[in-house]
């Protein structure tokens, strides 16, 4: 046995706790190994105890355990961890006897709707930055039309946005591609991180989890993820079924836009295989806000999927194809109705995955893929005696491919459970039209990770992460860059190492340090054009350097029956942030403000605050508040643009089993920390009613009543990017929402 090894145990032994304080030793003890049922492993740093007392320690590496000193008599050995079935043995022990007990304990999986395995590839159920989660009614409950509007007024999550349908989150004041939008671990292949008019081709009410994960979580899913990671789960490949026939069906309608949506998915299962496919529809008018319509907001969303999933032996996977036919409108010039600007997506993805457990030193893995092909127009368009004339002034051809396999170790040394892995991510990005304001985009990037953690004891373990990226980006010609031929090659290191503490029960501690790294888009590398969408002109700047980020992160939770509470906070460094900002310029051509991409020093730093208050047995109140700073630091001081402002969140309900009622208040104080060139924002505070309904029988069913900016507030969110600034927020909104599952 190693020294390693030796000290572990060690470390082990002295934290077991001696339930029979103030007795005399009786020498009486029990020993022996944890095991794996399924193929022998010893399982390490679980728990053994005796169960009524406080007497209990943890399996040292090797997977041995001691107990000393045990009170004679009749006793009962319990041994349980996470992933892990709880088993019991009964025992008898005498003065100065030694008993050696085995266990064979089988392994369950970890319950996902505990664990963020976003977060971690070993779903461990440790946390070393703070992460969210949302499935089932907490997911029904948000029926919004797009996922910013969803996650909007969570903890550090807000949303820019140019109407409904291309809302998208922003974390901790961070957007574009710093934040990773994810379906089912890989990259979507869209391009709705590369401008505040570009949308994620994927219906919300397909999603059946959501996954958040703040702060930097470039380690497992690429270099630019500097802000966090948002996994939209879907259940086109199924992992788990029962035989025979099962479904869900989802309808939504709302009165601001005039929403109406529908969602069906349908799956039949035997014992080795399940056949799943789904089928949404969504279709809503202009948006109301309390002082006009705004008009040009318009949207239409066609989403299908069928796919199928299969068990044999200890591999499991599948494979789907799904596909996404969306179009939008851009609101340009609200005082009009006989000209505007729509967004027109055609999207097919066809993903698999593979899970497989086998003998030997890497027993676990992992093989996901998705391979995408979107195709993307901006269509100005002019009514005139009836007649819809239509321009395209710019298309986007994307193919792309991202995948990636991980293979999970067995515990080693001072080692838990963990994984290395291989990333690959590639696409080729074709840009035209008559107004392509950039060249296309041909990028490969391919990522080797590892992810570890280290148990120091049974309250305390330690992550450690690295990731190698070799990255080529080449810029591809097109009518308005025809002689460009411009590369770039980098290799990448990003790295993480993270602490999680859990001195007493209820009260966990969390914290990690990261470097994160990014290279400029093609867009901030090479623009020079009027971009119809966005409505601004853009000058790129080739002599970007690529950002690099050096963050903190700390979480405190703690939990008593009574109260759950979380509060986090973070800072983070950035070498070379790209900036995007107004030069106070007009191009005479196409009357749009100039906009330019910039590189500078900045900071950003804040936290969020968050608590689930039990005030009864049937009543909760949640509250909850964040905040980011986000400044250059060598430029006078400058403020960040489109950083959001101080807000605060307070969420009543009471539960009568039932059904439910609850009322939430969003207020987001004025936002004076602003960019050059950028307006202020005033403050403001929206009132909000839900109700709910649920039945049983003949199926499980729900019905869900809300209410949104209840007193029809009239507001302008910080984060819009609609150029006119004097046009409002939705205003008064009811949504109905109904599921039934079979």
């Amino acid at each position: 046995m190693s020294n390693r090894i030796i000290l572990i145990t060690v470390i082990c032994g002295l934290l077991s706790v001696d339930a029979a304080n103030g007795q005399r030793d009786t020498d009486a003890n029990v020993f022996g190994h944890v095991v794996s049922a399924e193929d022998g492993a010893h399982i390490p740093f679980i728990n053994v105890v005796v169960e009524g007392t406080r007497i209990g320690t943890i399996t040292d590496a090797s997977g041995h355990y001691m107990l000393t000193n045990l009170p004679e008599g009749e006793h009962t050995l319990v041994v349980k961890g996470m992933g892990y079935e709880s088993e019991s043995i009964d025992f008898e022990i005498s003065a100065n006897q030694s008993l050696e007990i085995d266990f064979e304990i089988h392994y369950t999986g970890v319950d996902l709707d505990e664990v963020v395995v976003t977060a971690s590839p070993t779903a461990s159920g440790f946390r070393y930055q703070p992460d969210m989660t949302y499935t089932g009614e907490a997911l029904q409950r948000r029926s919004e039309a797009s996922f910013g509007e969803m996650l909007n007024g969570e903890p550090g999550v807000a949303m820019r946005s140019m109407g409904s349908a291309p809302a998208r989150p922003v974390i901790r004041g961070m957007d574009g591609d710093r934040i990773l939008v994810l379906e089912n671990g890989e990259r979507m292949g869209d391009i709705s991180e590369t401008s505040a008019d570009h949308t994620i081709s994927l219906d919300p009410m397909v999603a059946n989890r959501l996954e958040v994960v703040r702060g930097p979580a470039s380690l497992l899913y690429g270099s630019s993820a500097l802000g966090g990671v948002i996994n939209l789960m879907t259940t086109d490949i199924p992992d788990r079924w029962d035989p025979g026939p099962a479904g869900v069906l989802s309808l939504q309608g709302a009165t601001m836009n005039s929403m109406g949506a529908g969602f069906g998915r349908f799956s039949y299962g035997n014992q080795n295989m399940a056949f799943t496919g789904r089928l949404a529809y969504r279709q809503a008018g202009d948006i109301t806000t309390p002082a006009a319509v705004l008009r040009g907001s318009s949207m239409n969303n066609l989403d299908a999927s069928a796919g199928a999933g299969f068990v044999s032996g200890r591999s499991t996977g599948g494979v789907s194809f799904s596909m996404t036919d969306m179009a939008y409108e851009i609101p340009e010039d609200v005082t009009t109705t006989d000209e505007g600007v729509e967004i027109q997506i055609r999207r097919q993805a066809l993903q698999g995955r593979i899970n497989y457990r086998r003998n030997g030193f890497f027993d676990r893995g992992q093989f996901r893929f998705s391979a995408t092909r979107m195709f993307q127009q901006e269509i100005e368009y002019e009514i005139e005696d009836g007649m819809r004339d239509e321009d395209v002034e710019i298309e986007y051809t994307k193919y792309a491919l991202s995948s990636t396999y991980t293979m999970q170790h067995k515990p080693f040394e001072f080692f838990d459970r963990g994984a290395v892995g291989l990333n690959l991510h590639a696409h080729n990005l074709d840009v035209g039209g008559d107004e392509a304001y950039t060249p296309g985009e041909r990028r490969i990037n391919l990522g080797i990770f590892t992810f570890q953690e280290i148990p120091l004891s049974r309250a305390m373990r330690l992550q450690a992460g690295l990731r190698l990226d070799l990255q080529h980006t080449g810029a591809l010609p097109n009518h308005m860059f025809p002689q460009i031929s411009s590369t770039r090659n980098a290799i990448n290191h990003t790295g993480s190492i993270g602490f999680n503490h859990r001195p007493v029960e209820g009260l966990e501690i969390g914290g990690q340090f990261a470097r994160s790294h990014r290279n400029p888009s093609v867009e901030e590398l090479f623009a020079d054009g009027a971009h119809l969408g966005l409505g601004v002109y853009e000058i790129g700047n080739i002599d970007l350097r690529d950002e690099i980020g050096q963050g903190a992160d700390l979480f405190i939770r703690w939990n008593n029956g009574f109260i759950d509470f979380e509060v986090a906070g973070f800072i983070n460094y950035f070498r070379n942030y790209i900036i995007f900002e107004p030069t106070g310029n007009v191009d005479p051509a196409s009357g749009y403000p100039v906009f330019r991409y910039r590189g500078e020093e900045a900071r950003l730093m804040g936290g969020e605050l968050s608590a689930l208050i039990r005030l009864h047995e049937n009543l909760e109140l949640r509250l909850g508040t964040d905040y980011v700073d986000g400044r250059r630091i060598h430029n006078g001081s400058f403020y960040l643009p489109h950083i959001p402002p101080l807000r605060f969140m307070a969420d009543a309900e009471y539960d009568f089993g039932r059904a439910w009622i609850g009322g939430r208040l969003h207020s987001a104080s004025s936002q004076s920390k602003v960019a050059p060139g950028e307006e202020v924002t005033a403050g403001y505070n929206l009132l909000g009613l839900s109700a709910g309904y649920r039945l049983e029988s003949p199926a499980r069913q729900v019905i869900i009543l809300r209410v949104d900016n209840l007193l029809d507030e009239s507001y302008r969110d910080h984060l819009s990017r609609i150029e006119d600034r004097n046009v409002l927020m939705p205003g008064r909104n009811f949504t109905l929402a109904y599921r039934m599952f079979f």
